[in-house]
């Protein structure tokens, strides 16, 4: 079964403003005050909790900054849990190709670095859970995205074979995955570095959902 996987934070959906709202959050009971903008930083935020705290403490020479970040990584966890659907929106055309694609005959599933159990409340709080087969998260495995383990893990969730596969996501992480597991992948080209992603030479950038389906037909058949 030819088998479709996505990454979730800035290809799926627009979840940056929520992310840098928690790391804000930290911040804040550090007593900095909000160190990163909802906008400007929102690459960072897709990038992961840690290096969002790392870049604010970075600003705010904080101290210690190695052992502060690994302290404040919970309290972030915990605080985007609390808000974790307040500004986040699935990229627009995202569900209609998940659904041209089901109905084309391939298997849908998900691979994130986001901690799987936020990722399952997330997909259940925007309403599509059960359009996908499969959800793997940073600590569904011992290993996490570059590593292709997840990867493999996701599409065999779904009922495929990785050989028959391709990744869509956003970042260098998943490019490198895809790399490592042999497969094609696919980056979006409307997320913050917009069609910078061109430099990760990726087998196809999209612009818009709309050119998935004919995209994922044209590399897997």
């Amino acid at each position: 079964m030819k088998t479709v996987i996505f990454d979730l934070d800035g290809t799926l959906a627009d979840t940056s403003a929520d992310l840098i709202a928690s790391a804000n959050y930290c911040f804040r009971e550090m007593g900095l005050g909000d160190l990163l903008d909802p906008v400007a930083d929102a690459g960072v935020a897709f990038r992961g909790g840690r290096a969002m705290l790392a870049l604010g403490m970075a600003r705010a020479q904080t101290p210690d900054a190695a052992a502060q970040v690994e302290a404040y990584y919970p309290v972030l966890l915990r605080a985007y849990g609390a808000a974790i659907d307040v500004h986040t929106r699935l990229y627009p055309g995202a569900i209609e190709a998940v659904e041209a694609l089901k109905t084309g005959g391939y298997r849908v599933g998900i691979c994130t670095n986001k901690p799987q159990a936020l990722a399952e409340t997330l997909m259940q709080r925007l309403g599509v859970r059960g359009m996908f087969a499969s959800l793997v998260g940073a600590d569904t495995l011992p290993q996490r995205k570059p590593d292709p383990a997840p990867f493999v893990h996701a599409v065999q969730l779904a009922g495929g074979a990785p050989a028959q596969a391709c990744l869509i996501g956003d970042t260098i992480t998943d490019r490198k995955t895809a790399q490592a597991a042999g497969v094609p992948c696919v980056l979006v080209g409307f997320g913050p570095d917009g069609m910078g992603v061109a430099q990760l030479a990726p087998e196809a950038i999209i612009s818009h959902y709309s050119e998935l389906p004919g995209v994922v037909r044209q590399l897997l058949g």
